[in-house]
């Protein structure tokens, strides 16, 4: 049974049912300060302290108030650095292509969303691809209404 299985961990607070493992499973993401993150991407660390005030970067805090960059923020950093030392772009510029990277990304979920509640919810829009009963016209054929060419004369000249 699923419920009895137990993870082949040598931490203790592993070795419980899955059922009961919730708050081992808020394991502390890795973080990094930022003097390994600078020397690891080798900018000086005032380089990042640039970054966290024009709002590129939101690292957390300790309770000591020291910076700790997660994995997130180091993908973030990368593509700041990519598009600074590769392509020249100034921070305003990088600014505004990280908005513009979050807009798209929210309306990427947004069109996900959409369409899987199509998805979910199809047999109730089916009676919308029924044909129209004139076979194909974008107008129906009983609401042409002609215009003798007298009287379109007429009210071309009443202009």
């Amino acid at each position: 049974m699923i419920d009895d299985f137990q993870l082949p961990i040598g931490d203790p607070q592993w070795n419980r049912p899955i059922g009961n493992r919730q708050s081992a499973m808020k394991k502390r993401a890795k973080t990094f300060t930022i003097s390994a993150v600078a020397e690891e991407f080798d900018v000086h660390p005032q380089t990042l302290r640039l970054y966290e005030r024009e709002g590129l970067l939101k690292p957390s805090r300790s309770e000591g108030n020291t910076r700790l960059y997660t994995d997130s923020d180091l993908e973030r950093l990368e593509v700041i650095l990519s598009l600074t030392r590769n392509l020249g772009v100034n921070l305003a510029g990088v600014e505004i292509i990280l908005n513009m990277r979050e807009k798209m990304d929210a309306m990427q979920r947004e069109f996900e969303r959409f369409f899987d509640y199509l998805q979910n919810h199809a047999e109730e829009f089916s009676h919308f691809t029924e044909p129209p009963p004139e076979a194909g016209a974008l107008v129906p054929i009983n609401r042409v209404i002609r215009v003798p060419a007298k009287r379109r004369s007429a009210a071309k000249s009443t202009r």
